[in-house]
């Protein structure tokens, strides 16, 4: 990969794309991650306004301070980069409060995992709304188009995708060209939705690098029996994940109602 020429490309779509959109710049929430570095240092390559949203829900420290240390080093790079810190837990908790109990509460974990992710979206909008920015999303390639690791109007709610072609291998390559704080690069993907350590690994089943393998090989339309081993496992969970997540990577199905069963249209009439 050409990375510095990728640096250049996407900066320059996010200019114009935002340009002609009549926007002043970006709102992008900064998890800790390397994906969230990578694209809010690109948007900040803009010179266009970013706005950096820190929405801790019982967030781990670990997230907290490699997001506060890379959002100081985008103020200290980038004049026209600013920070809004907005403590989500309170709201989270008083939600999940007014939510019917349940009897075991493990049956509700990953419904109150996503609806971390939508609370954060929606607060993301609301700035967005209020000065005239693009949420700019951070999902990569495999997440996005591969697995479906990510929330549906959650972190999937966004207005512009930067890094949405890029592999994941390929955003570190670029993180390491950007000059990403190394405990950004250093630490294990994690969707930080859990409020403990599991690593996107941990829930995922196999890492980016394998996942990425797969993705060329479904590519190439193989399938399971061409492998063994270890690569068949992994090729295995690829499938299982991109066919239980199609949903979220195709468009919204319409019910299409037949011409015959629907009124004439009338213009002099057409209520």
């Amino acid at each position: 990969m050409q990375t510095e020429k990728v640096i250049e490309h996407i900066v320059k779509w996010l200019k114009d794309y935002a340009t002609n959109a009549k926007c002043k710049g970006f709102v992008i929430g900064i998890s800790g991650g390397i994906d969230s570095a990578v694209t809010s240092t690109l948007c900040a390559k803009t010179g266009l306004d970013l706005l950096c949203l820190e929405m801790p829900i019982h967030q781990g420290t670990k997230q907290v301070t490699r997001a506060d240390k890379h959002i100081d080093w985008l103020t200290k790079n980038f004049t026209s980069v600013n920070r809004q810190l907005v403590n989500l837990t309170p709201v989270f908790d008083s939600l999940v409060a007014a939510f019917p109990k349940v009897e075991n509460e493990e049956e509700r974990f990953m419904s109150l995992a996503n609806t971390r992710a939508r609370l954060r979206m929606t607060t993301l909008y609301y700035f967005a709304a209020l000065e005239g920015y693009l949420v700019a999303g951070t999902g990569n390639k495999v997440e996005d188009f591969g697995v479906g690791f990510y929330t549906k109007y959650g972190d999937g709610g966004v207005d512009l995708s930067p890094i949405a072609d890029l592999l994941k291998t390929e955003v570190y390559e670029i993180g390491r060209v950007l000059g990403i704080n190394q405990d950004i690069m250093d630490a294990a993907p994690t969707d930080g939705l859990w409020g403990d350590s599991r690593t996107d690994e941990d829930q995922i089943g196999a890492s980016y690098p394998e996942l990425e393998w797969a993705m060329e090989m479904d590519a190439q339309n193989k399938i399971i029996d061409d492998f063994s081993y270890r690569k068949r496992e992994v090729f295995g969970i690829y499938k299982k994940f991109n066919t239980s997540n199609r949903h979220k990577m195709i468009p919204i199905p319409i019910c299409e109602i037949p011409t015959h069963l629907k009124r004439p249209f009338n213009p002099k009439n057409p209520a």
